[in-house]
């Protein structure tokens, strides 16, 4: 605790103390939290507590604001956005945490982080990078999951340089990474043990797994980790069911009241479940019952909610479009093209002025491109692609042209001239 005033150590020894009284022996202490780069400066927060704050302040996180859960192009501004979702995972689960004696801190952090990498267009724009672009186009047996996305925003695309690393990063906890990258909600168990003894090399051969295989199965080294795979599929199973009938695509006398009449009820009865069968265990369970109730429910929405033809329609030209977007991208960066919108918006934010350039000399221009799309709320995806393949109105007169285009008039047409020569 060098460098910490009388008054840090102390409220530091606090939180220890209290955590010490407080947790159950299956938690993880605030104290065990691993960083891959050692932190000399002094802090007050529990090592997770500011995960949590770094993933608030990132700008992935920002991006979750227009970023759709399921009903993307929607005009209803009811439904339920993924920075909800996440809040909604958090709440839950800590909740859940406190109940079972958990590090809450550690819960917030995970749930906060686990759909940073997410895709515009949910899951949809998620299988057009997995399926249409980085399987055919990076190379054979890449496969794109937005829990890798996830971790790769956060450990090495975001936050400032440390002294000890050439990246740049957020230094979280490997706990917190560990819990992002296995959060994999989609997958339902009836129970999940912690793999408790993970290190930093072991992660990372984890996250090298799930990288080249789509389905690698992957057990988080928390118990906590374990917990917000819970409650991602809690929060987004009776959430969703809402959505739809907000937007008329369901009734509410259509789906099995199994789990109750409403979201309210369905997060309860699953809540409650967990903390009956989960107490004083090394592990995160539900009873057999409300396992296949859990199961009916969510075959109930795979097929009326998630594979809706009506909710499909636009599915053919939202493919179309992430696969020329991804061509027009990666044709601008081999090119250099520095006026594009992946230099302006990402390239240049990322290396923010490094002369050495080190992200992008440094990694291939699929991953750019990758790194750039899964990135993009939804309108901002709409709006690139307009940008970059419908034509702009010409100004009222060629007087108004440099306001127009924000270039002097002898620089654009210099900037033609070039482009006619390279057409020709």
């Amino acid at each position: 605790m060098s460098g910490l005033s009388k008054l840090e150590r102390q409220i530091i020894e606090e939180f220890e103390e209290r955590e010490k009284k407080i947790l159950s022996h299956y938690a993880t202490p605030s104290k065990d939290g691993k960083r891959r780069h050692d932190e000399k400066f002094p802090n007050i927060r529990p090592s997770f507590s500011r995960d949590a704050d770094r993933i608030l302040h990132s700008f992935a996180f920002t991006r979750y604001i227009d970023k759709t859960q399921v009903f993307y192009l929607s005009e209803n501004d009811l439904i339920t956005h993924r920075v909800i979702h996440v809040q909604l995972v958090s709440k839950i689960a800590r909740i859940i945490a406190r109940a079972l004696k958990l590090n809450e801190d550690l819960v917030e952090a995970i749930s906060l982080g686990h759909d940073i990498g997410h895709t515009p267009f949910g899951h949809e724009g998620e299988e057009n990078l997995t399926k249409e672009i980085t399987q055919k186009l990076v190379e054979n047996n890449f496969y794109f999951q937005h829990s890798v996305q996830s971790v790769r925003f956060l450990d090495e695309l975001e936050g400032e340089y440390y002294q000890q690393s050439a990246k740049k990063s957020l230094n979280l906890t490997l706990q917190v990474l560990d819990g992002i990258l296995c959060h994999d909600g989609e997958k339902i168990r009836q129970s999940i043990k912690p793999n408790r003894k993970k290190s930093w090399d072991d992660f990372d051969k984890e996250l090298e797994k799930k990288k080249t295989r789509e389905k690698a199965e992957i057990e988080p080294m928390t118990l906590e980790g374990c917990l917000v795979r819970f409650a991602d599929i809690i929060a987004y199973l009776g959430r969703d069911i809402e959505d739809a009938v907000a937007i008329g695509l369901l009734k509410r006398q259509d789906f099995p009241k199994v789990l109750g009449e409403s979201n309210r009820d369905i997060v309860n009865n699953l809540a409650m479940d967990i903390i009956e069968k989960s107490r004083n265990k090394d592990e995160i369970c539900y009873s057999k019952k409300r396992f296949e109730q859990l199961k009916l429910l969510k075959d109930f929405n795979d097929k009326n909610i998630y594979r809706n033809p009506l909710i499909k329609i636009q599915k053919d030209k939202i493919k179309d479009m992430f696969l020329t977007l991804y061509k027009g991208l990666l044709r601008d960066v081999e090119d250099k093209r520095e006026d594009s919108p992946i230099f302006l918006d990402h390239i240049h934010l990322i290396d923010k002025g490094d002369p050495k350039r080190s992200y992008f000399t440094n990694t291939r221009p699929e991953i750019i491109v990758v790194d750039y799309i899964a990135g993009m709320t939804d309108d901002y995806f709409i709006n690139t692609f307009n940008e970059m393949f419908f034509p702009r109105k010409l100004p009222f007169n060629f007087r108004q042209i440099e306001r127009v285009t924000g270039l002097p008039r002898a620089k654009l047409l210099g900037t033609l001239k070039e482009e006619e020569k390279i057409s020709s």
